[in-house]
């Protein structure tokens, strides 16, 4: 089977960037750690919580803000917490594009928010609910079914991550991202979890992290509507790598 076929969408694969300029680990590593509240508010944003940027740090720096919700705290230091967890599997080489690191960061990412976390759908208590992604006005979107085990989604994901070993790193991340918002193999923070990744990947190869910033967010929720859609990820893709802290220097690589 193809690339495409087995991912579950396509992408123009000429449009692609040519040059991304890479660095040391130890570099790519230092600014992400040097960015975290910035990356930790930008991810929040995405998710509709209503925490400020000044109030993240302020939450950052381990002191409570008040007049918020606990569920809304909680999101983002689960955010902050994987972050972290990230950041050290990368510089101790633990990271790898794999199932154990998915579902490792996904237990932090949506610890306490989701009906389940750190298992695939089906492999967990509840063996039947299969959720779906809501479209706004063009309805919703509706992944593999939750089966006990989940034979199917465990059989796309490792088809899925061999196919993805003959791209290059940027293609590799960003695809990955949308793989894993696409087949929505957990309950919940299918986007957050798979950005990790994406940016494990990323910072694994001395490419630095990307982020979507707060200011994009209706832009970044729009192209992933059409995305879903669509199933043509060329959009989004060149959205991500207009997002990349050298977008200058990636951006005119891409015919």
């Amino acid at each position: 089977m193809s690339l495409f076929d087995v991912l579950g969408f396509r992408w123009d694969r000429s449009a692609m960037p040519t040059f991304v300029p890479s660095h040391s680990l130890d570099r790519v590593c230092f600014r992400f750690h040097k960015m975290l509240p910035e990356f930790v508010w930008d991810a929040s944003v995405l998710e509709g919580n209503p925490f400020t940027f000044p109030e993240v740090k302020t939450l950052l720096d381990g002191v409570t803000v008040g007049g918020r919700k606990i569920f809304d705290q909680e999101q983002v230091l689960n955010l902050a917490e994987s972050s972290k967890r990230l950041l050290a599997m990368v510089k101790g080489g633990e990271f790898s594009l794999s199932k154990p690191a998915f579902t490792e960061l996904n237990g932090i990412v949506v610890r306490r928010e989701a009906l389940e976390w750190g298992v695939f759908r089906g492999e967990g208590q509840e063996k039947n609910y299969t959720p779906d992604v809501g479209l706004g006005e063009h309805g919703r979107y509706t992944p593999l079914p939750t089966l006990p085990g989940a034979p199917e989604l465990n059989r796309v994901f490792h088809e899925g991550v061999a196919a993805l070993q003959e791209c290059e790193p940027f293609e590799r991340a960003t695809a990955f991202f949308l793989f894993g918002a696409l087949q929505q193999f957990f309950f919940d923070g299918n986007k957050r979890t798979s950005r990790f990744m994406m940016n494990g990947i990323l910072m694994s190869h001395g490419i630095d992290a990307i982020s979507v910033p707060a200011a994009k967010a209706q832009e970044f929720n729009e192209k992933m509507v059409r995305f879903y859609l669509s199933k043509d990820a060329t959009e989004m893709m060149a959205f991500l790598a207009g997002c990349h802290p050298e977008a200058e220097a990636i951006l005119p690589s891409i015919e």
